[in-house]
Order: C-alpha cells, then structure tokens, then sequence
C-alpha cells in the first residue's frame, strides 16, 4: 500500500468516527430524518478530496506551511548517497 493509499485510508477512518460520535447529536438538533444516504456521500466526498490532496501535483500547489512533512528517511539516504558525513 503507498503511502497516499495510507494517508486516505486513515483520513477516512478519522471522518467515519468523527461522524459516528457527532452525527447523532447534530441530526436531533436540525431535526432532519436519519438517513445513511447524506454520512455514505459526505464520506465519499472527504475521502475523495483527501486522496487528490495526497497527489504530488496538488502537493507542489499547495503554500510551504500546508505541504506534508519531507520524508527524513529519503533526505538521510540522499545524505549517504552524496558522500557527506
């Protein structure tokens, strides 16, 4: 599994008990009828995004303070590559 596989999936999961907890409460306060169809869709959506987000496209976009973290391993092994102490 890649890494943007990885990054998606636990977006994913981090919406799904996101709604589970809050869902509930929010649906009896606006007193609209519970409906599977409205968490299925917002759940496709948020992991739609996340998944375009996780592209290196969408990545090269995005400002310095919004980009993931460099990988520390890749720049270690590119230290030793080079030569360098």
């Amino acid at each position: 599994m890649t890494d943007a596989s990885r990054r998606t999936l636990r977006t994913v999961v981090q919406t799904v008990l996101a709604l589970a907890a809050g869902l509930p409460l929010i649906i009896d306060a606006s007193g609209i009828p519970q409906t599977a169809a409205g968490v299925g869709l917002a759940l496709a959506v948020a992991g739609g995004v996340t998944r375009v987000m996780a592209l290196p496209v969408v990545e090269a976009l995005l400002p310095a303070w919004l980009r993931a973290a460099p990988d520390r391993d890749a720049e270690l092994l590119a230290l030793d590559r080079d030569g360098r102490p």
